[in-house]
């Protein structure tokens, strides 16, 4: 009531000199605080953008029958889905800075190579024997590996096989495009390099526990590691859940293990717009309730579970995709095992002093 009745307090009577002065603010584009100040200042984060789960099991018959009748090629350039988040007026934005698509690529095809400002990760979720060339090196996409592709490097890439292969892209396109940072450009028809290795030349300089190769010692802005291997991801997850059996802290929370994917040269996260972390709870285990400003978005790995969305409960299988704007309330309840992908703008916020986090309804 208070707040009601300051904004009365401050209206200004209604008369044909404060009409007037209004018609002329319009003609000359000018936007008085005093009638903006509810939707420019609010309390607190009021996203436009809605909590919204995409079913994998419609996604993924969706990208299949795209397949079939749009062919991959200079134009179009990729084969991917983006998702829509309902609240955001038909972009094809996941949320107001992040961009979410299913790429799809059928046996034997390529999809040739270009270049752009916006930073882009691969987590791969169905099918082996793709191949990202990015800057001339082949890198291995395989069941639940995360894959780089940091802004203005050149990739492409091929299948090599007789079956097809699913993947999601995130990326920051609709943080470039507000800005207006965007450039693109094509490269090479194909891609620069067909050969098949199973492990990139960046995994092999830079891939070996606790070791960092002395032609590297330089700084770099985005991680160079091409490919970060599900079979370690899987390794570091296990080991915190048996070390937690063995009365160590080594859990996020009781019976939640996770990683957060990381730039070996700083230790930071691997691109400056993007964090990656992947998540494992165990059969029963339900997390605290969190807010946090920021966009973040889950993909369901493995398992079965419920995710808590600002109130409402939406069932989890695997491949299913989520959404969580900025400041809405979320948990996850593990029905049986569960591991989730995690994706958010979590260094903007960071960067730019706008994080903060609430848990359980507290500060930390």
């Amino acid at each position: 009531m208070k707040n009601t009745a300051a904004a009365h307090a401050m209206a200004p009577d209604d008369t044909l000199e404060l009409r007037q002065l209004y018609a002329d603010f319009e003609r000359n584009h000018i936007l008085p605080l005093w009638t903006q100040l509810g939707d420019l200042m609010p309390r607190h984060p009021k996203p436009k953008a809605v909590p919204h789960l995409w079913k994998w099991s419609e996604l993924y018959p969706l990208a299949r029958r795209s397949g079939d009748l749009v062919p991959v090629g200079r134009g179009g350039e990729r084969r991917a889905l983006g998702l829509g988040n309902p609240g955001l007026g038909g972009h094809a934005y996941i949320s107001p800075t992040l961009w979410c698509a299913i790429q799809y690529l059928g046996p034997r095809e390529t999809a040739p190579e270009h270049r752009h400002s916006q930073n882009a990760f691969r987590f791969v979720c169905e099918g082996e024997g793709v191949w990202t060339v990015v800057n001339g090196d082949p890198v291995r996409m395989s069941r639940g590996d995360f894959l780089l592709t940091p802004g203005w490097n050149f990739h492409g890439h091929h299948n090599d096989t007789d079956q097809p292969m699913a993947w999601i892209d995130g990326l920051d396109i609709p943080f470039a495009q507000i800005n207006d940072v965007g450039f693109f450009e094509f490269g090479a028809d194909r891609v620069t390099d067909y050969a098949t290795p199973a492990f990139s030349r960046g995994e092999r300089l830079w891939c070996h526990p606790g070791l960092r190769p002395l032609s590297g010692l330089q700084n770099t802005v985005s991680s160079p590691i091409g490919a970060y291997r599900w079979a370690f991801t899987d390794r570091a997850l296990t080991e915190q859940l048996l070390l937690e059996e063995e009365g160590v802290s080594a859990t996020v929370g009781q019976g939640h293990a996770a990683i957060r994917y990381v730039n070996p040269t700083t230790g930071g996260d691997v691109m400056p717009t993007i964090r990656a972390e992947f998540h494992r709870l165990r059969e029963g285990t339900q997390t605290a309730t969190r807010r946090e400003v920021g966009s973040t978005v889950f993909q369901v790995f493995e398992g079965r579970g419920a995710v808590m969305l600002n109130g409402e409960t939406k069932a989890l299988e695997r491949g299913d995709i989520f959404v969580i704007p900025s400041w809405i309330p979320w948990s996850l309840q593990a029905e049986t095992a569960l591991d989730l992908f995690r994706f958010s703008d979590a260094p903007i916020m960071e960067r730019l002093h706008f994080d903060r986090v609430q848990v359980d309804g507290r500060e930390p």
